[in-house]
């Protein structure tokens, strides 16, 4: 597999009792690109995202991340892939009983119990400042936070093992214009300054124009097409015409090149 390919899902197939959501699928992620996941409901997107991970295994498949054949890994081998990437769930996923500082620390207790409380005070503190929160978030509840700062606290956790791969679930969802806008700015500048892999789940035809360098359309159980915005728009499929030349899609058009 080349180098330059992070993610390799070959063949896959997701089930849930009679119920088969993926078949034959077939995806490729670039290193250093963020690619966009988009689908209409039920298509599986989350599901995609949780069998790369390997929290939902596939019925079929092979699924290699960083030239790894998940499938194929010792227990520890396994260990040291995860720790090369960070996830972002769908609506944070914050421990509510743990303060941002300590929701940040948990990846850091479970790969290295040992590490000295203070380095893990200050990786915290570094990575809630990184994530664009302000330095007195830390000691505070989820509770007690916006939704966007939820979010963003949930990145400074994903980022706290310093991965090279970013898995985002719908980070958008849920936020005003202006706060959805501040989080794909923020994306965009984490994966430039850490050169990260962005796996980017969304339905947020704002956040494809503005930061994803290509897309992938999941329909028919199965990814139908991956590239570029202009080259998706290229083809004559119905859900494609629909999605990306809709109202919506054409304000998002409109939006782009005001920006531009």
């Amino acid at each position: 597999m080349s180098d330059d390919i992070v993610i390799s899902v070959r063949g896959l197939k997701n089930a849930f009792g009679e119920q088969v959501v993926h078949e034959n699928l077939d995806l490729d992620v670039h290193r250093g690109e963020i690619l966009g996941v988009v689908g209409g409901s039920g298509t599986g997107k989350s599901v995609l995202m949780r069998s790369i991970i390997g929290l939902q295994p596939p019925v079929e498949g092979e699924i290699s991340v960083f030239g790894e054949p998940m499938a194929h890994l010792s227990e520890s081998e396994a260990l040291e892939i995860r720790k090369r990437w960070g996830v972002l769930f769908q609506g944070g996923a914050l421990f509510s009983t743990l303060t941002v500082a300590e929701n940040v620390q948990v990846p850091l207790r479970e790969f290295y119990p040992k590490l000295d409380l203070a380095l893990m005070d200050e990786i915290a503190a570094y990575k809630i400042i990184m994530a664009g929160l302000p330095a007195d978030a830390g000691p505070k509840f989820p509770a007690e936070l916006s939704g966007g700062m939820k979010k963003r606290a949930g990145i400074a956790r994903a980022l706290a093992l310093d991965p090279e791969l970013l898995f985002l679930d719908e980070p958008t969802a849920g936020l005003d214009p202006i706060g959805a806008a501040g989080f794909d700015e923020l994306t965009k500048s984490l994966q430039k300054t850490l050169g990260l892999t962005v796996f980017l789940i969304t339905h947020d035809l704002d956040t494809l124009y503005a930061i994803c360098d290509r897309v992938a359309v999941l329909a028919d159980k199965r990814v139908i097409a991956v590239g570029t915005i202009d080259e998706l728009l290229a083809l004559d499929h119905p859900w494609i015409e629909q999605y990306f030349k809709g109202p919506r899609g054409r304000a998002a058009v409109a939006a782009a090149h005001a920006g531009g």
